[in-house]
């Protein structure tokens, strides 16, 4: 079938886009697990295979909670995209932008997981501070890609109840991650914590039944 040409106002449905925002959170969500080594041969030395596996403890850590947050961003995008009836070329350079913080995951996730243990203590507070920064950006990203589709008339419903809903919700996020990064300065351990119970926090659906998205502003 033939795409739907753009209509007089430069706009066009939303198909491509979200097409292509599905794609690229796939590959992102998928590379995290390449992260997570097999153990050689021999590496647990007296501990064996179980010693080993066991040591890899930071990469599961990394990749759960870089895994959680990916898909309820995906979840929360789903949402959003819900209330937009047109995309624009803005959106589409806006939502450029918002991926390319998605697929940067992948390797402040690797970085937090090789020098979450083992590594000097200066260098596990900078792998997370790099890993909680990436979902800094993540957030901020989020926020621009919702600020421009309410500022641009592409909602089908501004008045929606649902718009309102992710509005409030949106509007602390970027505060909390970056307050759970910092908080590596002080804890590497309870800043892992934090970002961890954020990843589960934005997932629960509020009273009306949007999903909380994480970071945005109303």
């Amino acid at each position: 079938m033939a795409a739907e040409p753009p209509s007089l106002d430069g706009t066009t449905t939303t198909t491509r886009l979200e097409a292509f925002s599905d794609g690229v959170f796939a590959i992102a969500i998928t590379l995290l697990v390449l992260e997570i080594k097999v153990p050689p041969v021999g590496e647990g030395g007296a501990a064996g295979l179980g010693g080993a596996l066991l040591a890899r403890w930071p990469s599961y850590v990394a990749y759960v909670v870089s895994f959680l947050t990916i898909g309820v961003i995906w979840a929360n995008h789903h949402a959003v995209m819900d209330h937009v009836r047109r995309a624009d070329r803005g959106l589409l350079m806006v939502t450029v932008f918002f991926l390319m913080a998605v697929s940067l995951l992948p390797f402040p996730t690797a970085v937090l997981a090789e020098h979450l243990a083992g590594a000097p203590g200066r260098d596990r507070t900078v792998a997370t501070l790099v890993f909680g920064g990436a979902y800094v950006w993540m957030a901020v990203a989020f926020n621009l890609l919702w600020g421009y589709i309410r500022r641009s008339g592409l909602l089908h419903d501004p008045a929606h109840p649902g718009v309102q809903t992710i509005s409030s919700s949106f509007r602390y996020g970027p505060y909390t991650y970056l307050a759970a990064t910092l908080l590596a300065l002080l804890s590497v351990p309870a800043s892992v914590a934090v970002l961890a119970f954020l990843a589960v926090y934005w997932a629960f659906p509020q009273s009306s039944g949007t999903a909380r998205a994480p970071g945005g502003r109303s």
